[in-house]
């Protein structure tokens, strides 16, 4: 019998199409990843080699300044387009990256050049289902491709899902600090407005999804094409669903106040037991 292996090397090498393919990857492209190495830097301000093998994604200013103060050690950069933070004491570092799809996609592929252990995406959702409340944390399975991004990396057929692993470690401590949970399936969009479309709602609640929010469809397959083992919590800041339920400044303020710390506490816990315990977690070559 050959090497099975080798067979599918073989295979690959062979067919133009997956050479395409997989020559489209950071990780098989180095004029590509030099240019995501460039970019990355230029866009936080932080050398490759200042950042730490495991870590956190935001879309908020205010989860980078409270990173900083429970850190203590956290050495801020700003580039361009976002900003960076890292901690040697516990080995994380956050990059904040800005709001949407096309964002989570791009910050999926960049931070493949680190090679990081871990990356986790610590972010805001709206409820879908009557049954969550503000505060409520989600560990989401899947998301639903319906933000026209990821369209771009991989046929629409494939699901959207966080490298299970990296969830394993988050529930394990949100249950260490005996903190509720729900998992379940997110819908991924770039219709920010979509609280105004009555379709649109419909369609959520036939879909059977936990809540909705820009990022994790992007984030989640742009990270599998790129070899990046990474997961997410959500956190619910509203219930556009319910009358009176849509996000304001003064209510946002109000979650960012009451909840920020417990989230990011929790992700860096988790990245932290990543860091000492986690395996390696093998990909395939595709």
């Amino acid at each position: 019998m050959g090497n099975n292996n080798s067979d599918f090397e073989n295979s690959i090498n062979n067919d133009p199409l997956l050479v395409n393919l997989h020559n489209n990857r950071i990780h098989s492209n180095a004029e590509k990843e030099k240019v995501a190495r460039d970019m990355l830097e230029r866009y936080t301000g932080h050398k490759i080699k200042d950042f730490e093998k495991q870590i956190i994604l935001t879309n908020f200013r205010y989860y980078l300044e409270r990173f900083n103060a429970i850190t203590g050690d956290a050495k801020v950069t700003k580039g361009v387009s976002f900003q960076a933070a890292s901690s040697k004491k516990y080995k994380v570092t956050i990059i904040e990256f800005g709001v949407g799809p096309a964002m989570a996609a791009l910050v999926g592929e960049l931070v493949a050049v680190t090679k990081p252990k871990a990356v986790l995406f610590l972010g805001l959702c709206g409820a879908v289902h009557p049954s969550l409340n503000i505060g409520d944390f989600i560990l989401p399975i899947a998301s639903i491709r319906g933000e026209g991004v990821s369209g771009h990396f991989l046929p629409p057929q494939v699901p959207a899902l966080p490298t299970f692993k990296v969830q394993k470690f988050v529930s394990q401590i949100l249950v260490k600090r005996g903190l509720d949970y729900r998992t379940g399936t997110i819908h991924c969009t770039g219709f920010r407005f979509w609280e105004f479309d009555p379709k649109f709602k419909r369609n959520l609640l036939e879909e059977r999804v936990l809540a909705v929010e820009m990022e994790t469809a992007g984030l989640f397959i742009s990270s599998f094409v790129s070899k990046v083992n990474v997961g997410a919590l959500l956190l619910v800041s509203d219930c556009p669903m319910k009358k009176g339920g849509i996000k304001t400044k003064k209510s946002a303020r109000a979650v960012f106040q009451k909840y920020t710390d417990k989230h990011i506490e929790v992700g860096i816990e988790a990245m932290k037991s990543i860091q000492k315990e986690g395996e390696k977690i093998r990909h395939y070559r595709w």
